[in-house]
């Protein structure tokens, strides 16, 4: 999200949601950048490599075929979500992509509207457990402003919310409110973990810099006396000390330090942004223009929220 956002409204045309003008260009990469690693769920190393893609494009995997020869494309879309069990998986046709929402929080975070994702392997890698190095490699890769097929610049639309959407799961609610900017406020409450216990973390989109500095550090992490249980359903394969944080219910963390003393709820609201992303239209952002507030969500309820949004959308 960019600062300072100017945003085309017509009110009077306006449902729940609607996409506006505004008068930011679409940006892309300035260079394709490469990076290798492990995915969380499977223990299997993958590379993945981010290419510069066309004005309205959107962000989308690409995925090669070695048995066929053939290339699958799996657009970033919500209607492509097949399972949210601790991670988002997308996929089209035969092809599958897991553990997107790192990477997508990042692309989204740091305003890349437009981005080609090549990946050997059928999982994001895990990397540190934040999306920190994703930030390194758009940073190492340069934005420049997205020209279409026919080599013109094209403006980005944003979601405005109009009226407040929600999504109830138990005593779990995603909710946006109409805002005159974005803001997003995340609460989690693990009173069986008090070295977690209740937290709340809101961010403002102030341009790349805040997503950087106060967001993409912010590690995923497990319960200690869960491990053995995610393993034995065949998740979890490739985490580690080295990529997520540790907390036992009796012990608290068993590798600090924090990178902040409320990583644990920071890094939800990663995650948030990151299957947000997943609403954009092709070539613009994500996020809505609201104020969101989420309680206790999951992957799950993250794109059951996203798909609200759409229903209402103009």
């Amino acid at each position: 999200m960019r600062p300072a956002m100017t945003v085309l409204l017509n009110r009077s045309m306006c449902f729940a949601a609607c996409l506006c003008q505004t008068k930011q260009p679409q940006q892309t990469l300035l260079k394709p950048v490469t990076r290798v690693g492990v995915g969380l769920h499977s223990g299997e190393s993958a590379v993945v490599r981010l290419v510069p893609a066309r004005a309205n494009e959107g962000r989308f995997f690409q995925k090669g075929n070695e048995a066929g020869g053939q290339s699958f494309r799996v657009p970033a879309f919500v209607k492509n979500v097949l399972d949210t069990r601790l991670s988002t998986c997308l996929g089209e046709g035969p092809a599958i992509v897991r553990t997107v929402e790192h990477l997508l929080s990042a692309l989204e975070g740091l305003g890349v509207d437009n981005c080609q994702i090549d990946i050997d392997g059928n999982e994001v890698p895990l990397l540190d457990g934040s999306a920190r190095e994703w930030v390194q490699a758009i940073e190492e890769s340069g934005l420049v402003v997205a020209s279409n097929s026919e080599g013109l610049p094209v403006d980005r639309e944003v979601l405005v919310i109009e009226e407040p959407i929600t999504s109830i799961q138990g005593d779990s609610f995603i909710a946006a409110f109409p805002a005159p900017s974005t803001r997003l406020t995340y609460g989690i409450d693990f009173p069986q973990v008090p070295a977690i216990g209740t937290q709340w973390f809101t961010w403002i989109p102030e341009g790349p810099a805040s997503y950087k500095h106060e967001v993409a550090p912010a590690r995923t992490f497990g319960i200690y006396e869960q491990i053995e249980q995610l393993r034995a359903a065949g998740l979890i394969k490739g985490g580690s000390l080295e990529n997520a944080l540790v907390c036992s219910k009796d012990k608290g963390w068993l590798n600090p330090p924090l990178r902040f003393g409320d990583e644990p709820c920071r890094h939800k609201l990663l995650d948030l942004i990151g299957d947000l992303a997943l609403c954009a239209s092709p070539g613009h952002p994500g996020l809505p223009l609201a104020h969101i507030v989420a309680f206790k969500a999951s992957h799950s309820l993250h794109v059951k929220f996203g798909e609200a949004i759409l229903r209402h959308r103009i």
